[in-house]
């Protein structure tokens, strides 16, 4: 049976299984973007209120508390955004085709 592409449009957004997918990784998509906002950002206050606290050396060599938070804020960036990727290639994706074949 072949069914045009309006029509198999029409079923997934009647699907209330589509519309807890979408709120679903939207709810997952909003915590991690808040999730790095409070890391960026509480670095930016910590450089704006304490800046002393980041110019504190670690160890005897010129390695700073800034440095390795810094680092922390960019890695942090990377592993979230790899967390996404995983869930998104895996949970979602399979949510994703289960719904369009059920539309067919």
């Amino acid at each position: 049976m072949t069914t045009s592409n309006g029509d198999q449009t029409t079923r997934i957004l009647a699907d209330p299984a589509f519309h807890a997918a979408v709120r679903k990784r939207a709810r997952f998509g909003w915590g991690m973007a808040i999730l790095m906002c409070v890391i960026y950002f509480g670095f930016i206050l910590l450089v704006a209120f304490a800046p002393g606290t980041l110019a504190e050396p670690i160890g005897d060599g010129t390695l700073t508390l800034g440095l390795v938070v810094g680092l922390i804020v960019i890695l942090s960036a990377l592993i979230l955004t790899a967390i996404y990727v995983v869930k998104a290639n895996s949970a979602f994706d399979h949510e994703t085709r289960s719904i369009v074949e059920r539309s067919r």
